[in-house]
Formats: structure tokens, sequence, C-alpha cells
């Protein structure tokens, strides 16, 4: 997985209904690209569902991976609302499928839908406070991760790099907690729930 950098913000106020995929032991994050294989039917047409549209899907986890068919009980409630870039049907009935995270929201109400789950949600508006506190908390996880990497060689070095550039509390929390692989999902799922973008750097410096 990787970050886009674009400063485009597609956020609207508004709700919307989208098809939503439930996803197994991963959170997606605004900003990040990842690449997904989906198998269960119920997924595969809301992948479909969504590229008839305007690829727009609403990407949440799974409160458990081990639940094979979920209902909207066992997916949180915040998830990322996220574009599909690329997808490919492989020949064992299995799709691969490129989505580029873009904002956060959460699901309001499901409706009925019984090929997919198709879900209204409200978008998320993120909070972030510009003050000397959050320039200083902004360097002190910039360098705690900088240790992080160099103690855990799973992360790229390019990594580093992305993330010492930054400059956006926001797109800087999102970040490291995506490029973070010993913390639990439901960690990463707190994280994603978190408008406030102080708050998600603090509980990244705790983690």
């Amino acid at each position: 997985m990787f970050f886009k950098n674009d400063n485009n913000d597609p956020r609207s106020p508004s709700r919307k209904q989208l098809p939503a995929l439930p996803l197994r032991d991963i959170v997606v994050f605004p900003h990040m690209v990842s690449q997904l294989f989906v198998g269960r039917e119920k997924s595969i047409a809301a992948l479909d569902e969504a590229m008839s549209r305007d690829k727009e899907i609403f990407l949440a986890a799974q409160k458990s991976a081990r639940t094979n068919d979920p209902t909207s009980d066992d997916i949180y409630d915040v998830g990322t609302v996220g574009t599909i870039v690329q997808l490919l049907r492989l020949a064992d009935g299995t799709v691969k499928v490129l989505v580029e995270g873009r904002y956060r929201a959460k699901a309001r109400r499901y409706a009925s839908a019984r090929e997919y789950f198709l879900v209204e949600i409200e978008p998320l508006v993120e909070e972030a406070s510009d003050d000397v506190e959050l320039e200083a908390l902004m360097r002190s996880v910039q360098s705690t991760f900088e240790v992080y990497v160099k103690l855990n060689k799973k992360v790229q070095p390019e990594v580093l790099m992305s993330v010492q550039s930054l400059d956006d509390p926001s797109k800087l929390a999102d970040t490291i907690a995506a490029h973070l692989p010993t913390i639990k999902l439901v960690d990463r799922q707190g994280l994603l729930s978190m408008a406030d973008a102080k708050q998600r750097l603090e509980r990244l410096y705790e983690l």
C-alpha cells in the first residue's frame, strides 16, 4: 500500500448512498491506496455496482474476520469512502481491486439490497487546530516513527521519507497509522474513528 499526495478534498457535507465492501483484517485510511482480493459474491456485486456508478465504494472493516456472511451489525460504523482505481477478474472467480481511500464517513443506515450492501453514509468532518502544541506533537510523532522504522524492518524506508515531508496533521496521522504492522485491528479502527487529528496523533504516539 502507498499514499497519494494530492491536496484535493473530495468531501461533501451531504449524505448519499453507496455500495459497501466489508473488509477482513484491514482498515483502509484516507489517501491510502490498497490492493484487495475479493471472493465473496455479495462483495463482488458491490464492486460491480460501484463500477456501474462513479466507482465510489464504502470500505469498512468487519468486527471479526471469521464472519463469512456478515450483517450490518458485524461491520464497523466508521469507514472510508474510496474510489476504485483498477479492477481485474481472476481465473479462479475472485476479483483483484485497487482502491484509493478518500475521506472518512459514518454509516447511518443500511438499505435493503439483497445482492450487496447498500449504505447511506455521512462524511465525518475532520477537525484540526493549528497551534504550537500541535506542531510540537507532529515533530514528536515523526521522530518516534523514525526510531520505529529503524527497529521494524517491515516498514519500507521510503515511507519514512514520505512521513518526514508531510505538514498536514491529518494526513501525517493516517500515513503512519497505515504503516504500523504491529498494532491491532481494533486500534486501527479506533484511529480511523477519530475525526480530531490532534487526538489521533496523541493516540499514535502512545501506540
